[in-house]
């Protein structure tokens, strides 16, 4: 692994060359409280050279009056930006920082770890690749590391890299090491994570962060920022249908006519036929255009125009989806809300929902279940409060084009906001049809009757949930 030099070392313009095409990952750290997520974030900012002169005057500075390090730097205040956090020692905003090295582009969040914070921990999960699951050695799995756990399955990351922090306190005992990592697979074991990668490390000493420890001859892996570099990024997205939410049609002239958009997931070539939804028309690709000409192939994470070779209806709020795999269509949503308002949520509330690039208004028809953020159980609910978590139904003024969050984050991604206020009151996740069925205590209960549906189709939608709940 080489550390990229600084831009002066061989001007701004190679320099831009050389980063402006990398590749992005996105994760989180997260984690109990004192688990030390911010001093690892500090870490990889200040071992791979992102820390200015400047910065580092300051983090002396600032170490003496709010550090936890005695006469030593402490490195989480190069993340703990607000007052509050620095006098209580813990995180409760969503940090954002960023990082590059030779292979890849880094966005991090530091995500708060106490239980009134679980929204802004579900804003900085939500548009994570992979999240990175700090344990303390000396402490083990604590409740909030498995609702942690819990939560980052349930914002659909199939990544993890469970850090076994501090382990220089435990003497780096395998013993412990593999407890830990035992304890963590059996909790986890129906989560549906695809890779768990474990590293013992030391934050604050950098064994194992960035580069290897040698410490614990018995480790024989990567360093915590290999991992990162090497980790598999958008395979799922790239592997799944092509779905395209319109964000704006493009229309220069009378001579041109292109729908313009980021493709939520899946490849497009020109010839492939495509279906508009909720209109139900179908067409197919005539260009890919973009400002650096026409492109034989588009791929995920792409922003692009698309040329049709039909005129077709299709505006602001259409998705243009693959034809073998059409994007569902309806006027009623199962969804998982992690509420964020003060205000409680009960039955009958009216919101605004945004759904891709499309607001709608929406009724909360049912509460159907309450769900144990430690546990992941469901329980009977009449109402929601703030950093709730549960299944509800919507209602909506209009037809929407959706698939099922665990098939496709972006296109099953929303957000509810509240009418007078404007502020984000939730942060929902579509489900299945009939996949949050009320419980056996709510069997008795009646159940609201869904509005006839258009034959189901599906779309792409919400880059949005990128933007969602305040996040970066």
């Amino acid at each position: 692994m080489t550390i990229h030099q600084s831009p002066e070392a061989f001007g701004y313009e190679a320099f831009l060359a050389a980063h402006q095409s990398k590749e992005v990952l996105r994760f989180i750290a997260c984690g109990s409280v004192d688990d030390g997520k911010s001093t690892l974030i500090g870490r990889l900012l200040h071992d791979t050279k992102q820390i200015f002169d400047d910065q580092i005057t300051a983090l002396q500075r600032d170490s003496r009056k709010h550090g936890t390090q005695g006469a030593e730097v402490d490195l989480a205040l190069l993340v703990d930006g607000l007052q509050a956090e620095r006098e209580q020692g813990i995180t409760i905003d969503v940090a954002y920082r960023f990082f590059s090295t030779d292979k890849r582009s880094f966005i991090v969040a530091d995500t708060p770890g106490h239980e009134q914070y679980t929204r802004n921990m579900a804003t900085g999960a939500s548009t994570a690749d992979v999240a990175v699951i700090l344990v303390d050695a000396r402490q083990g799995l604590t409740r909030q590391t498995r609702r942690h756990a819990l939560l980052v399955s349930m914002l659909g990351i199939k990544r993890v890299a469970l850090a076994v922090n501090k382990m220089d306190l435990v003497g780096w005992s395998q013993d412990k090491y593999d407890a830990i990592l035992k304890g963590f697979h059996a909790f986890t074991a129906g989560f549906g994570f695809s890779d768990v990668h474990a590293i013992p490390l030391s934050a604050k000493n950098g064994d194992n962060v960035v580069l290897p420890g040698t410490a614990a001859a018995w480790y024989t892996g990567t360093p915590l920022l290999r991992y990162l570099e090497e980790v598999p990024v958008h395979v799922e997205a790239q592997a799944a249908p092509f779905r395209m939410p319109v964000q704006w049609v493009n229309r220069p002239n009378s001579e041109f006519r292109g729908f313009a958009g980021l493709i939520a997931s899946g490849r497009v070539r020109p010839g492939d036929p495509v279906t508009i939804a909720p209109s139900g028309r179908s067409s197919s690709i005539a260009r890919i255009y973009t400002a650096d000409g026409d492109l034989a192939q588009a791929i995920e994470g792409q922003s692009v125009t698309l040329v049709l070779s039909d005129e077709v209806d299709a505006s602001r709020g259409s998705v243009i989806a693959a034809a073998e795999a059409p994007i569902r269509v309806t006027d009623t949503l199962e969804a998982r809300l992690f509420w964020a308002a003060e205000t409680e949520l009960t039955p009958g509330a009216t919101l605004l929902a945004k759904v891709g690039t499309v607001t709608v208004n929406a009724i909360v028809t049912a509460i159907r279940t309450r769900i144990d953020p430690e546990t992941g159980q469901a329980g009977p609910a009449e109402r929601l409060v703030a950093n709730d978590i549960g299944d509800v139904v919507l209602s909506l003024d209009r037809a929407v084009a959706v698939d099922p969050y665990a098939r496709n984050r972006d296109t099953g991604g929303l957000i509810l906001i509240d009418r007078e206020t404007t502020d984000t009151a939730a942060l929902g996740l579509v489900q299945a049809p009939n996949a949050s069925a009320p419980t056996a205590d709510l069997a008795a209960q009646p159940t609201p009757q869904p509005t006839p549906q258009p034959t189901p189709q599906l779309g792409g939608f919400l880059a949005g949930l990128r933007r969602l709940f305040g996040g970066a």
